[in-house]
């Protein structure tokens, strides 16, 4: 076992989206979503509730930050990391298109931005957001 590593903690499950359309150009677009409390660029997601499945967390979360509702499509890459209080976390991620919806600014997200991939790739603020990116242009 890893020194320092505390088995006790729980893992933390959450689910979220690579939601993407295509432009006016024709080249596809994905959402990106400004955390404030954070000031950073993420994809949408969130942690799973009790009795939730991982599918429900990450149509729900990206609901809640985007204002989208979604239907899934194929699984993408997960990933795992240690969140900010020091617990793993594991996110399991889709692709993602909007059915129907708008985005209203929360305290939780300000902002959102339909942006193609290579601004979103640049724009986002966790190498870890761009491997889900990454994997979803290897998928598509």
């Amino acid at each position: 076992m890893a020194e320092g590593v505390d088995t006790q903690i729980p893992l933390v499950r959450a689910g979220g989206g690579v939601v993407w359309r295509a432009g006016a150009n024709g080249e596809t677009e994905v959402l990106v979503v400004h955390r404030p409390k954070y000031d950073d660029w993420s994809l949408p997601k969130g942690k799973r509730d009790a009795g939730e499945s991982d599918e429900a967390c990450a149509l729900r979360e990206v609901e809640e930050e985007t204002g989208l509702r979604c239907t899934l499509g194929p699984e993408l890459a997960s990933s795992a990391y240690i969140d900010r209080k020091g617990r793993p976390k594991e996110v399991r991620w889709w692709v993602m298109t909007a059915v129907d919806g708008a985005f209203v600014a929360t305290e939780e997200v300000d902002e959102v931005r339909w942006l193609s991939m290579g601004v979103a790739r640049a724009l986002l603020s966790y190498d870890r957001d761009r491997e889900i990116l990454d994997s979803f242009v290897g998928g598509s």
